[in-house]
């Protein structure tokens, strides 16, 4: 989130070694340290967030729901969301990871965000702070907490708007708001992240750079300490890992049926390379803001019908970069005047009977009776045709209800993260690509 937030975005990227000069602590101390974490997803019974009285229905929904708030986080009217009254989160997240920070070590459950750089957690004192179960973090109590000064490269990170400069002691405070009107203001500091991993031993990171937020409010879960960016500018614990993991992290994601028996991995370094037969890969395009990770959409595919991806432009060319890969969104948003088009095939294409969605949150659903025969969706990114399986497009939005789990939208694209389920997805930071792999994510 540039200075926009929702929350898949998300448990998932906090194993970052930051840039040199600093050294990174613990055992992992190779030039090309490879870990890998766990990613929890926040209704999986691992989860402080699953209740076990919803039913499948009840969660898919509700991440429906989720990931039309999310748009705001992009700028994106697609959906009114005002005409949803439900009592969720906006920005509730859907990937958590936990972690500890400081010297002592207090433990917190952060959001992790491939649509956001500044890595933040709520600390003290802390005036006005959201409800927060788990206890805050106090940096005077900390041995390895250091404040940032003005005029550092990372304080310089920040768009102008977006920090001031203590008169008095010359620290660099921070002011971040959100699309949905959320916000978090502090101190940028550095400090020790240890991070649990899927080996034995944990990870240590040392200094990261990150907000000790000590003015935070807006629509935060009060299980979450904050956010962990994993987006593509300066700030973000990526970039600050960049040196250390050659510019790579992958994740594989486990499809939602699966997930109360294992979990999703997301991994760095070494441990992230992807290869093999199936790998497809497409081109990075470097857009404005630098958070996001865009690619460009040129086509889809129903089967063998396929329709240009022109986002209504009048010339009938393909806009670069019109599309974001994002984690923390559960739906995939089209252009609108795309999106009729596609709409129109798939009603040609699926041999069921068309039927409204009574909750008017899909446009395209099917009355379901047993296994209907489905398409194979394809979509074609700049060098990368990426063959996207029923599950992967459609979902039981209720009982005998089948809905298409793409929207439309009114502007840029976003690639969600249930089209994205098994598949090993990998970026490499450094070759400005990212990679598709279709996976069982159950084995991975």
């Amino acid at each position: 989130m540039a200075t926009s937030i929702f929350s898949f975005v998300t448990i998932v990227i906090i194993c970052f070694i930051s840039l040199s000069p600093f050294p990174l602590l613990g055992a992992a101390a190779s030039p090309d340290p490879g870990f890998t974490l766990n990613l929890i997803h926040r209704d999986s019974p691992l989860s402080p967030l699953y209740n076990p009285n919803h039913t499948d229905f009840d969660r898919l929904r509700n991440a429906f729901y989720r990931s039309i708030s999310r748009v705001n986080v992009f700028k994106t009217k697609a959906v009114d969301i005002d005409s949803f009254q439900n009592d969720l989160v906006p920005n509730g997240g859907e990937y958590f990871m936990k972690m500890s920070i400081g010297t002592p070590l207090v433990e917190v459950l952060v959001i992790a965000d491939t649509g956001s750089d500044l890595t933040w957690v709520q600390c003290l004192p802390c005036d006005p702070c959201y409800k927060q179960k788990s206890p805050l973090f106090d940096p005077s109590r900390s041995s390895s907490y250091r404040h940032m000064l003005c005029g550092s490269r990372f304080c310089n990170a920040l768009d102008v708007s977006e920090k001031t400069c203590a008169m008095d002691t010359n620290i660099c405070e921070y002011h971040y708001s959100y699309g949905d009107k959320s916000y978090t203001n502090g101190n940028l500091a550095t400090e020790k992240f240890t991070i649990g991993s899927t080996s034995s031993r944990p990870v240590h990171l040392s200094p990261v750079v990150f907000g000790c937020g000590s003015g935070n409010g807006g629509t935060f879960d009060e299980l979450g300490s904050g956010i962990v960016g994993l987006g593509g500018g300066t700030l973000s614990l990526v970039s600050q890992l960049s040196s250390k993991i050659k510019g790579k992290f992958s994740y594989c994601l486990v499809p939602l049926s699966e997930q109360s028996n294992v979990t999703s991995k997301i991994k760095f370094g070494t441990d992230s390379v992807i290869s093999g037969p199936h790998v497809v890969s497409t081109p990075l395009v470097s857009k404005q803001p630098e958070t996001y990770y865009y690619v460009t959409l040129e086509a889809i595919s129903v089967g063998n019908k396929r329709l240009p991806y022109t986002n209504g432009l009048l010339n009938g060319n393909v806009e670069e970069g019109n599309v974001i890969i994002d984690s923390g969104t559960t739906l995939t948003f089209l252009d609108s005047e795309f999106f009729t088009k596609l709409e129109g095939v798939l009603e040609e294409t699926v041999k069921a009977e068309r039927v409204s969605d009574p909750r008017g949150l899909f446009s395209v659903c099917f009355k379901s009776a047993g296994d209907n025969d489905l398409p194979v969706i394809t979509v074609h990114f700049t060098d990368a045709d990426v063959k996207l399986q029923p599950q992967n497009t459609f979902v039981k939005a209720d009982e005998n209800l089948l809905c298409f789990t793409m929207i439309s939208s009114n502007q840029i694209g976003i690639f969600g993260n249930l089209a994205q389920m098994d598949f090993l997805v990998g970026y490499d930071l450094q070759k400005r690509t990212v990679s598709f792999k279709p996976t069982d994510c159950t084995k991975h």
